[in-house]
This record gives structure tokens, C-alpha cells and sequence, in this order.
């Protein structure tokens, strides 16, 4: 995920507001005690997400990959006084520590979180959306995508992270599909978006790639 230089990185954490005590607490508990911690969005991308959020101040927020729960508490953050953020991933083993730092931060009644298959569960969802953070399992990354539009409002903004996959979406399509079946998926992902006549979009060298897409009016 090292892209940027490392002491520009530095530089730009150092110059962007610090997480809160409870998110603090939580990426020091994922690093310690939970497995892939760079699954985790952190410091920088967590506020850039909170900034977003603030900006649009969506009434209801849909994240695809809840992990330990740092995005959802930066995301919620920017959520409209009655707003909602729900949450949905497969694994069941984060739900306690998920909702210890949910309720730390005082988002018990903004964040939802549910547990399973999110392509069936987002099928029973009524609401329309705001703003859709998607960051799961990279073979699916299209067939989210397709789906959530349906539920986004025009002028809707999808985010969705990890599309540059430290960097080797920039090379052979035909080799990286033979070494690495993710960087492939992601080539062709990011290309159909870069296709679709339905949005506008940036891709930010953030981390490891967050392409920012809005939904035409």
C-alpha cells in the first residue's frame, strides 16, 4: 500500500486532524489483536471519509465491508441529524468489538450493523441512498457496484477503496490476471467505471486507491 512516499505520508498525517480517542483505541486494539490489520482504514482515510461524509451530510449511509468498524464511526460522523449508517459483513467474529467502539463513540443509534451476505441482504433494503462506501471482497467489486446504483439517489456519490492495489493495477493485465487473479479483477473494474455513462469520477492515490464516483442527476 506504500505508494506515496513514505515521509510525504507522514507529512500529510501530520497535518491532518487526529482520529478521536475511541478510533485511536480501536486501531491500536485491530493492530494488536485482529488478523490483516491493514484491512483497517486509519488515520488519514478515515478523516478524508469523515470529510466526504460532512460534506454531503447524507440522511442515510450503506457500507459494504464493516471489518472492525473504524470507517463506519468516520463515515457516520458526517451523517445528517436523523441520519442512519447501515453496515454489512460476512463475519461474525468482529460483532463484539464492532459494537464495544460503535457505542464508545456515541453511534449506537446512527450505525446498524448486519450480518451476512450483503448482495442478498441489500436486495431487502428499502431505503435510498446517499452515499455508499464499498469495501469487501474484490471479485464482487462490480456486482456491488451495478447493484447499489439502483439504490442511489442522482447525485449520489459511491466510494469504494482498494482499487489500486499497491500499485499493480498499473501493470500487464494478461500477467497479473496469471499472478495475482485480484489485480485483474480490479483492471477490469475500474475500467468498466471509467466506461459508465451513469457517473462522473476521481480516483485519489489515497492509500491504496479510493475511487470517487457520483451518480449523474
Amino acid at each position: 500500500m506504500d505508494i506515496i512516499d513514505p515521509k510525504i505520508q507522514d507529512y500529510c498525517d501530520a497535518h491532518t486532524t487526529p482520529e478521536s480517542e475511541t478510533l485511536a483505541a480501536l486501531n491500536r486494539d485491530t493492530h494488536a489483536n485482529v488478523l490483516y490489520p491493514r484491512m483497517l482504514s486509519g488515520h488519514f482515510q478515515g478523516r478524508l471519509l469523515s470529510m466526504i461524509s460532512h460534506m454531503i451530510r447524507p440522511n442515510y449511509i450503506l457500507e459494504i465491508g464493516t471489518y472492525t468498524g473504524y470507517s463506519a464511526i468516520c463515515l457516520a460522523e458526517g451523517l445528517s441529524e436523523r441520519g442512519k449508517l447501515i453496515t454489512i459483513d460476512c463475519n461474525p467474529e468482529q460483532e463484539e468489538r464492532i459494537f464495544k467502539y460503535r457505542n464508545l463513540s456515541g453511534m449506537e443509534d446512527k450505525i446498524q450493523l448486519i450480518i451476512g451476505d450483503a448482495y442478498q441482504i441489500i436486495k431487502t433494503l428499502n431505503q435510498k441512498f446517499d452515499l455508499v462506501f464499498i469495501d469487501a471482497d474484490k471479485e464482487n467489486y462490480q456486482r456491488y457496484y451495478d447493484q447499489v446504483m439502483e439504490i442511489l439517489v442522482p447525485g449520489g456519490y459511491i466510494l469504494i477503496d482498494n482499487v489500486l492495489w499497491s500499485g499493480k493495477v498499473i501493470g500487464d493485465a494478461t500477467k497479473d490476471k496469471d499472478k495475482d487473479k485480484v489485480t485483474g479483477i480490479l483492471q477490469v473494474f475500474n475500467d468498466y467505471v471509467k466506461r459508465d455513462p451513469r457517473v462522473e469520477q476521481v480516483l485519489l492515490p489515497v492509500r491504496d486507491g479510493l475511487l470517487l464516483v457520483r451518480k449523474r442527476g
